[in-house]
């Protein structure tokens, strides 16, 4: 299957720390198909030899497992090609048309690794010079705008060139092999889908949290803040995953049909809500793994007087008859505690106790992303009988354990990497892990009035140190429930 992927920002951040790591795995695996070129446009003048010399450059600061020796790189290398290309200059447009046009392929891909305010431009080039031909697919990086009016804007003008099933927007959550194997625990086995309701389950927890701070990116930051940059997209979609209907089959629109019904389910915010529900938070300076670190506000081009938000926790429900009443609580931030996301879909406990059960202890399902990647099941199981003085029996108590699945132990070296995965998917054309227009503009629909709240309200974000778990409003949201993070047990 002989291709062109043509990444837009080809020397950029994205495209030497991510995807060409990725695409170089998969060149490594076996799993590229052959006959493909890799083609970095940026506006640099640069040769072929130039630009290969760059990307091997880069690749020095990959980790170790995942860089090249000198032999893989010459032979990956002869993929990667460099056009010079200024995004406002149809004449430029016309010079990598013809180099596309040197050769039959059966698919172009138009990877826009560059500031969402540029794709407007580079969609209208692209037609302009007759680039978006019927075997021409476009990949769209977030963020997709910053608010519902700026998405549909995008999501507008992309269309007004591509048609949706050419439109691939990457949530690199949907290739992680843990979130994979959701679907295949959800769908592929009976255990668990009787379970799966408002009947059985407590509440459910998702906590997506970093050590590391805004590190260079204060400047991107500033505008993006935490309920942009993971809520509205990792954490929604992840949300979706756990909550969708079955659907009718594996195809691309049944999946996203049936995550759309879920945000479509999601209960609209009310003043009360959004004051109770909703908790905004910003680290100040603390110390992590040893190190003293310092507070957003003293982070380089970060305002002194900023009320962007590090750190997100929130409650919603989904008003539905599967998962009415059923809280689902969402945090995000960062420099946390550590580094780790995590999903805790917490049981209810037994209706009558005949044993004595850990206090707090309760049944449930832990499906970890980073930077473990399994699924643990808390289960309890016979204790030691205890006995009365005259030996009569005096009780018997239960003990907590677990069952312990590390995909990374059990699979190897057959794990994908996410991007690796979304890549290949991009390559042959299966839209089943990215987001279609409707799912976006939905999810920009939801958190948009927590964008409104956060605007009229003076008191700005909730500090709290670096190193730890997030302001304590976090645990009263939750504690108000009656429930508690799990860190908190």
């Amino acid at each position: 299957m002989a291709f062109d992927l043509v990444f837009f920002g080809g020397t950029g951040d994205l495209v030497w720390r991510k995807l060409m790591p990725a695409l170089f795995q998969a060149f490594r695996h076996g799993t590229l198909p052959e006959g493909g070129r890799i083609i970095g446009v940026a506006r640099d003048p640069m040769t072929d030899a130039q630009y290969r010399t760059l990307i091997q450059s880069r690749f020095a600061q990959v980790e170790g497992s995942k860089r090249p020796n000198d032999e893989e790189f010459s032979r990956f290398a002869a993929l990667l090609h460099y056009e010079r290309v200024d995004l406002s200059n149809p004449a430029d447009y016309a010079q990598l048309g013809a180099r596309l046009a040197e050769r039959e392929t059966t698919s172009v891909v138009m990877y826009l690794a560059t500031a969402p305010s540029l794709f407007k431009t580079v969609c209208e080039q692209l037609a302009a010079a007759q680039l978006n031909t019927p075997k021409t697919r476009i990949v769209l990086e977030k963020p997709l705008g910053h608010d519902l009016q700026s998405n549909r804007a995008i999501n507008a003008s992309v269309r007004s060139v591509f048609a949706e099933h050419q439109v691939f927007r990457i949530d690199h959550y949907l290739g992680k092999p843990s979130v994979q194997n959701l679907f295949a625990m959800r769908f592929g086995n009976a255990l668990f889908e009787p379970l799966w309701r408002r009947e059985h389950i407590a509440n459910i927890q998702i906590t997506i949290a970093e050590e590391l701070g805004v590190e260079k990116r204060g400047a991107f930051y500033e505008n993006t803040g935490a309920l942009r940059d993971m809520v509205q997209n990792h954490a929604l979609q992840l949300l979706c995953a756990l909550a969708m209907e079955p659907p009718i089959n594996s195809h691309a629109d049944a999946i996203r049909d049936e995550k759309l019904k879920v945000l479509r389910a999601l209960k609209p915010w009310t003043t009360e809500t959004l004051g109770q529900h909703v908790v905004r938070g910003q680290y100040s300076a603390g110390n992590v793994n040893g190190q003293a670190v310092p507070g957003y506000r003293e982070e380089v081009g970060v305002n002194p007087n900023s009320h962007t938000e590090t750190f997100v926790a929130l409650r919603t429900e989904i008003a539905n008859w599967r998962w009415a009443g059923v809280p689902f609580y969402i945090r995000t931030g960062k420099r946390l505690a550590s580094r780790e996301a995590h999903i805790e879909i917490n049981f209810r406990p037994t209706p009558h106790a005949i044993f004595q059960s850990p206090a707090g202890a309760v049944n449930k399902l832990i499906i970890h992303l980073q930077p473990k990647d399994g699924l643990e099941l808390h289960l309890f199981a016979q204790g030691q009988n205890t006995r009365s003085k005259d030996g009569s029996p005096a009780g018997q108590t239960l003990s907590p354990v677990h069952l312990d699945l590390d995909f990374d132990k059990r699979f190897g070296s057959e794990r994908v990497g996410a991007y690796e995965r979304l890549l290949l998917d991009v390559l042959a054309g299966r839209l089943n892990l990215f987001v279609r227009s409707d799912e976006q503009e939905e999810a920009w629909r939801w958190v948009e009035p927590v964008m409104q709240h956060w605007a009229h309200d003076t008191q700005g974000p909730r500090l709290y140190t670096a190193g730890t778990w997030g302001p304590s409003a976090s645990s009263a949201m939750i504690a108000r429930d009656g429930f508690c993070w799990s860190e908190e047990i």
